[in-house]
């Protein structure tokens, strides 16, 4: 993509968010309430969204930098070695001195579904200052993604930064907050958001998500998409008078854990690169689904050449 003077980019996609060590065990049966289960051996391995999402780009083939923190410690490493393993330029990720790396546990059932408890750890001290730094990036970078697993005030000073550079902003509201800020949901084109964010964040819990879709743009975003699991998603262009569905791949689901991030950092990677935003959902679609069948997050993204037909 291009900037505004006609130049080419260096970066198709920059990522600023979090990365974490995740911390996995499958149970038969997840525990309720002051209950212990027993699971099976741990697996560690390199997560946090902002990470995932920068790996799941980059091994598609968009050139994708990351800017985050992580801890000067053995799980900092583990996350800076699988990012150079994608593809994903890692020279502005900051190794925080005496900070442990953000950790996310996670436990997945029988279903491949899983519940998930994030450690912020070097990642709360990702500041404005170090947005501020690394201007530069926003505006050699065609798309910006952002999450919501770093503070707040840093979230936003990106947002502003993308703005000042003509980059596009891809947001994921993740965790969701109470409330979105006014100029976040107005930055964002698209605001990608899953079921449960999308009806929280549109306030309107009796509705579909067509009415969340349609909710969520007339309350500022740009455009929307909406994903569904392995119903595939919903996507609402700006001018557009109705979202469009893209249907879901039919697979086996092994472990649904950054399935998420898996389609934000693919559709990013697409409208990078000029994707009109239905096909570079229904693109999405097809990375979120080859995801599941493999274990992990960054670890069972998909390349170009091994997605399904």
């Amino acid at each position: 993509m291009t900037d505004e003077s006609g130049g080419m980019r260096a970066y198709d996609v920059l990522v600023v968010g979090s990365a974490n060590a995740d911390l996995m065990v499958r149970v038969d049966r997840r525990p309720g309430a002051g209950e212990t289960v027993l699971g099976t051996d741990l697996v560690e391995s390199a997560g946090g969204k902002g990470a995932n999402q920068a790996a799941a780009a980059a091994r598609l083939g968009a050139r994708t930098v990351l800017l985050a923190r992580v801890g000067d410690d053995a799980y900092g490493e583990l996350l800076l070695d699988a990012q150079r393993s994608a593809g994903t330029d890692v020279r502005h990720v900051r190794v925080e001195g005496g900070a442990r790396t953000g950790t996310a546990m996670i436990v997945v059932g029988p279903d491949g579904d899983n519940a998930i408890v994030v450690s912020p750890g070097a990642n709360a001290r990702l500041s404005p200052d170090d947005v501020a730094a690394a201007r530069p990036l926003f505006a050699a970078s065609a798309v910006v993604c952002l999450q919501l697993e770093i503070p707040p005030e840093t979230v936003r000073a990106a947002v502003a930064s993308a703005g000042e550079a003509g980059a596009r902003v891809v947001l994921n509201p993740s965790p969701v907050p109470d409330g979105l800020d006014p100029e976040l949901l107005a930055a964002a084109d698209p605001l990608v958001v899953n079921e449960h964010e999308a009806r929280l964040l549109s306030g309107d819990a009796a509705g579909d998500a067509a009415g969340w879709a349609r909710a969520l743009r007339d309350r500022g975003a740009r455009s929307v998409v909406v994903t569904l699991g392995g119903e595939g998603a919903l996507a609402l262009d700006g001018t557009a008078p109705e979202p469009v569905a893209v249907p879901g791949v039919v697979v086996r689901a092994v472990d649904t854990t950054g399935a998420g991030d898996a389609f934000t950092g693919a559709l990013a990677a697409q409208l990078a690169g000029g994707a009109p935003l239905v096909e570079a959902a229904r693109f999405a679609v097809r990375v979120g689904a080859a995801s599941v069948t493999r274990p992990g997050a960054q670890s069972s993204y998909p390349t170009v050449a091994e997605l399904p037909a």
